[in-house]
């Protein structure tokens, strides 16, 4: 009977404190950045009616867009795409240049995290190649491959590099030297340290470093795109603005906005699954 009457405290208890938290929710979740939105609409269109012979208000953005809303995946004609086959296009792209960078920029940190020499011997080249603007290797990489969308892919990859590297390795570097003591004591095999108390160790630092590099990525990506051609959300833009078409330049705004969102929202939860799950036993 007592053990009844204490389930049922739990469950009033639960339903009381649901009851408080759910304004607190629907006020955090819905409403404040409904009116965030809404400020950047009304700002929208203030400027657009100030400037109304070459900046459509929302209304008319909205109207001027249906067919690229409402048929994204849409084919026309060779260089007549909905948008939807644009950011897909230009998603691979970034997915490509982001997963080699990742593949080469974690061992590199790794090494760098672990090894005071190869501190000294790469360090200096990451601080001189990493405030390099991206677009400065398009060149480099049109003069390699002579190929508009393996450059592109290269560029992404150059530039998604530094911040994997650099959180890599200060994730590494930041283990704590006791645990790699008891694990020299125990005589544990250099790869097991690796495996077993470093890398869980360095994940939160690893993760941060790819979402920065995926940030980067994508928005790389947009510029890339506008100086190479091609099919890509970047080229969109460009070749909407060369029509004069700002309503659909606005359209491309928020698809790379909400794109780059998700794109961040999809790793953060890779993340909360990796860094979280059950101890290997």
């Amino acid at each position: 009977m007592t053990f009844q009457l204490n389930i049922a405290a739990i469950l009033v208890a639960g339903q009381a404190t649901w009851k408080r938290a759910k304004p607190l929710i629907v006020r955090d979740v819905i409403i404040l950045p409904a009116i965030g939105f809404l400020g950047i609409i009304v700002l929208w269109w203030i400027v657009a009616l100030l400037h109304h012979d070459v900046m459509p208000t929302p209304p008319e953005a909205l109207a001027a867009n249906m067919d690229y809303i409402l048929n994204p995946f849409y084919r026309r004609g060779p260089g007549d795409l909905g948008l939807g086959w644009l950011l897909l296009a230009s998603l691979r792209r970034v997915l490509l240049g982001f997963l080699l960078g990742a593949v080469v920029a974690i061992p590199v940190g790794f090494l760098i995290g672990m090894s005071k020499q190869a501190m000294l011997a790469i360090n200096p080249i990451i601080q001189i190649f990493k405030p390099v603007s991206p677009l400065a290797w398009l060149p480099i990489a049109l003069a390699i491959f002579n190929l508009a969308d393996p450059s592109a892919i290269f560029v992404i990859f150059i530039t998604s590099l530094w911040p994997t590297i650099i959180n890599t390795a200060l994730g590494v570097s930041s283990v704590s030297q006791d645990y790699i003591d008891v694990a020299r004591v125990l005589e544990m095999p250099k790869w097991r340290r690796i495996t077993k108390i470093i890398l869980p160790a360095s994940l939160p630092y690893i993760f941060t470093g790819l979402r920065i590099s995926l940030g980067i990525a994508w928005l790389v990506i947009v510029a890339v795109e506008m100086l190479t051609g091609g099919i890509g959300i970047g080229f969109f833009v460009w070749d909407e603005w060369n029509r004069l078409n700002l309503s659909s330049v606005f359209l491309a705004v928020l698809v790379i906005g909400l794109t780059g969102l998700l794109l961040d929202f999809a790793l953060g939860k890779v993340e909360s699954w990796v860094t979280h799950r059950k101890p290997a036993t």
